[in-house]
């Protein structure tokens, strides 16, 4: 069942207007990427390109470059321990100084 279903009209090149209430839940403006999967059933899922990085520490990161940038500081100012910072931002509960066990591929 859907959230929201909407209907966009294809031009003659192949263009549609992503219709307002999808660009709203998408939180989609000028520049926004956007990917298209087609599914086995023909289901096409359309996401933020952005969206497609589920890891929230990578989340937390670009949080925090986002906001550092927006206050005028460049990345190689960012003070503070930006791994503890991210770990804060992303929830998670991790001892970065712990050791690491078994066989880290770099």
């Amino acid at each position: 069942m859907s959230i929201i279903h909407e209907v966009a009209t294809m031009t003659a090149k192949g263009q549609i207007t992503v219709p307002k209430p999808i660009r709203q839940a998408l939180d989609a403006h000028a520049g926004t990427k956007v990917t298209f999967e087609l599914h086995e059933n023909g289901q096409v899922v359309v996401s933020r390109a952005d969206a497609e990085h589920e890891d929230p520490a990578i989340g937390a990161f670009l949080n925090l470059i986002e906001k550092e940038i927006e206050a005028g500081r460049g990345v190689e100012e960012i003070s503070g321990d930006v791994a503890h910072e991210m770990l804060e931002h992303a929830r998670l509960d991790i001892d970065l100084d712990e050791p690491i066990e078994g066989d880290v591929d770099l």
